[in-house]
């Protein structure tokens, strides 16, 4: 069952197409109990919509309409932006705020255009997450025209460079985006290859959707999250780093993303072991986590965490403690 503040989301954009709804379809609907339903309707009359009941039988709900919004002056890039922030942290990626989201996000989605909602939900629905974020920048047009096809079985076509290739055209029936690591990735059936691939968002380009539909094929992993990292740990990387960190496993999955490898060694003590192509974010991530650690390697690393602490013991005019 999703948790309340997404619930309470849904519950509104049911009630917002100004149907009468009866009391047991929208409980199926939410999958929660009927008592559950009348507590999120308590819930949105709180936040400040007037939502009408009927009792008995036949009893259900309908939001009254005529309420009064303010005009948005934003495009539908800004909108849409904003929705998918709001949507993100009222499902409590920011502790604390997660109240106060669900409140703008409900006003903002209210004076949206149906096809600026449907852009939103596409991009919500078929998006994983899987990890820490950060990384290259990706174009939220791309992003919500890749999901809007996930969801219609729509296949896309789109111009891709591959690591070290020269740029090709691809012809895919796209499945999920994720968001694993510090990048965006598309889990999609290659028609020309015959095969399951991953596509870096940031080195895609020009999605067009063709208007050929699509079957959808079982993906041969576990979730989309899961395929992508078993593409990711299948392909070479630069470097093979190995930290010993003095931290406890999830605190390091939670810097370093599931693409990590942690085996823990003894009670608050872990091995680390990350294949990267980089080696300026695996440091400072170790700067986030605030945990001692000791670098196994390689070299290249060790000169990368040697070269960032002098800069910051510089910084702090402690430079002469180095090497002593």
């Amino acid at each position: 069952m999703a948790n309340t503040s997404e619930r309470t989301l849904r519950l509104l954009s049911l009630l917002q197409t100004h149907r009468y709804w009866p009391g047991s379809d929208l409980a199926d609907r939410l999958g929660v109990s009927e008592r559950t339903l009348r507590r999120d309707i308590d819930r949105l009359r709180e936040l400040g919509y007037p939502v009408d009941a009927s009792r008995g039988v036949a009893g259900g709900y309908q939001l009254r309409s005529g309420a009064a919004m303010p005009p948005l002056l934003l495009d539908d890039e800004e909108a849409v932006a904003i929705a998918v922030g709001l949507r993100t942290a009222a499902g409590g990626a920011v502790e604390g705020i997660e109240e106060t989201s669900v409140r703008a996000l409900t006003k903002v989605i209210q004076v949206m255009p149906p096809r600026l909602r449907r852009r939103v939900e596409a991009l919500r629905t078929y998006t994983v997450p899987g990890g820490f974020s950060g990384g290259p920048s990706v174009d939220a047009e791309t992003l919500t025209v890749i999901a809007s096809a996930c969801r219609d079985d729509e296949r896309l076509r789109f111009d891709y460079t591959a690591r070290g290739s020269e740029r090709t055209t691809r012809l895919v029936e796209p499945h999920r985006l994720v968001s694993l690591g510090r990048r965006w990735y598309l889990v999609a059936w290659d028609t020309e290859r015959g095969d399951w691939r991953t596509f870096r968002i940031d080195r895609l380009t020009g999605p067009q959707p063709t208007g050929a539909r699509f079957r959808p094929r079982e993906l041969p992993a576990e979730d989309a999250a899961a395929f992508v990292r078993m593409r990711l740990s299948d392909r070479p990387h630069r470097y093979t780093i190995e930290v010993r960190v003095h931290a406890a496993a999830d605190a390091i999955h939670g810097a370093f993303g599931r693409e990590a490898e942690v085996t823990e060694e003894t009670a608050g003590r872990c091995l680390l072991t990350l294949r990267s192509d980089q080696l300026d974010w695996p440091v400072s991530a170790l700067a986030w986590l605030g945990a001692d650690f000791e670098v196994v390697g390689p070299p290249e690393f060790v000169a990368a965490v040697r070269s960032v602490g002098e800069r910051y013991l510089r910084g702090s005019g402690q430079a002469g403690v180095v090497g002593q």
